[in-house]
């Protein structure tokens, strides 16, 4: 959420930033929002003076009846009633007032980075870095979806038959290389200087308020209704909500933590070849690295995760892309987004396989997340990002990496899977 106060020291450059992530409506919102606060301030001054008038006048009754002025004490008395009366409706209308900027703050978008690329659509991201060869395949190359049928290591329609579609089982080296990878991006993350932490993957409405997926993704997460909490979308949701009204000190920073879970998106509306097999899933592993950070270190840690997911993928021998995204492109939260895709051979075609994020103090703002400095709280910032998803991964291995005898596995999971090939 944004800080109210920057919001009234900046409007015109709030204004002008809300446009370039195409928000709706963002003079209008502003105008409301700074019109609601001039109103809950002249309450709240109508409010301190109503408050302070019933305070002086009961101190004078005593003295009044102590020197026989009886009348003018039950003046008071009669004038202090009404003052009790304005003050209850005067804090209503106050309590009703914060209510509305509340609850029109929460639907204002975090403001992008100045080195935000101007663009609305995704053909507009920037392309800032691109490594590795683009594989030649033999001619009888297959894409992923063929190629787990053919060697029985992904199995959709037992998937469909226990749950619903988007919802695969794993079978033999097919469940090995999901372990193999769970393992290796966890071992390199605790090798970079990552906590390791098993969150809940069931979350409750203040958790997913928290970081921003609630109300704004509400429509794609799974919601036990029963008892009101959601499946989680990330890992990034449990392990930042740690921090929720936190105060940290400096020794408690810099926060690095990584966690592996399952996750959940409805993907509601989603159809079509670009979403077939592993493009798509309704439930899906991953790991995710999380930093809580000095707004004056945030940058550096952005890049120093970039970095992190850049190794993950030059180790895996995959071709890759990282892409900045455009002002319409980006999520709610984020101020500064990189997209990695890995480029998939057989279905020749870009995978996106993670997302790494600066959130500034939007979600902190939003968490109460803060830490002491000079003895005053301040807003810390919040990043994540993925280290990595599995299912494009294994999708472009599986194709990148096929050959007439097999599918072979990269150098660095031998070790993690216990064999070579499929």
């Amino acid at each position: 959420m944004l800080q109210l106060n920057y919001i009234k020291e900046n409007k015109q450059a709030t204004i002008d930033s809300l446009k370039r992530k195409y928000f709706k409506n963002a003079e209008e919102t502003i105008e409301t929002v700074l019109g609601i606060d001039q109103k809950r301030r002249e309450t709240q001054s109508e409010l301190d003076t109503t408050l302070a008038r019933a305070n002086a006048l009961a101190k004078e009754i005593g003295g009044l009846m102590k020197a026989g002025k009886k009348d003018e004490a039950e003046a008071a008395k009669a004038e202090t009633a009404e003052l009790k009366v304005k003050s209850k409706a005067l804090e209503e209308d106050l309590k009703a007032s914060e209510s509305e900027l509340y609850d029109v703050m929460v639907t204002i978008p975090n403001l992008p980075h100045v080195s935000v690329p101007e663009g609305r659509t995704p053909e507009e991201n920037v392309n800032v870095f691109q490594a590795g060869e683009i594989p030649e395949l033999h001619e009888a190359a297959l894409p992923h979806w063929e190629l787990i049928k053919q060697y029985d290591i992904i199995d959709f329609d037992l998937g469909n038959k226990i749950t619903g579609a988007g919802f695969p089982v794993y079978k033999g080296k097919g469940a090995r290389i999901q372990r193999a990878m769970i393992n290796f991006f966890l071992d390199e993350a605790l090798a970079a200087g990552y906590f390791e932490i098993q969150p809940p993957i069931l979350i409750n409405k203040d958790s997913g308020f928290g970081t921003g997926q609630l109300p704004d993704k509400e429509g794609q997460m799974y919601h036990s209704t029963v008892d009101d909490l959601y499946l989680i979308p990330t890992a990034e949701v449990p392990v930042t909500n740690i921090y929720r009204d936190v105060i940290l000190s400096d020794n408690d920073l810099p926060i690095k933590n990584v966690a592996y879970t399952p996750c959940f998106r409805r993907e509601a509306g989603s159809w079509g070849a670009h979403v077939r097999g592993l493009n798509r899933l309704h439930q899906f592993d991953k790991i995710e690295i999380v930093q809580i950070r000095k707004p004056e270190e945030s940058y550096q840690a952005l890049d120093e995760m970039v970095e992190h997911v850049k190794s993950l993928l030059e180790k895996l021998e995959l071709p890759y892309r990282i892409l900045r995204l455009c002002g319409g492109d980006m999520g709610f939260t984020s101020a500064l987004t990189y997209d990695f895709e890995v480029y998939s051979a057989a279905q020749k075609r870009w995978l996106e396989v993670s997302s790494v994020s600066n959130f500034e103090s939007y979600q902190a703002n939003r968490l109460k997340l803060r830490y002491k400095v000079d003895g005053k709280t301040q807003l810390l910032h919040t990043l994540n990002g993925s280290a990595l998803a599995l299912p494009r991964i294994l999708a472009s291995i599986l194709e990148n990496f096929q050959t007439p005898e097999g599918i072979k596995i990269p150098k660095v999971l031998v070790p993690y899977c216990g064999f070579e090939m499929i």
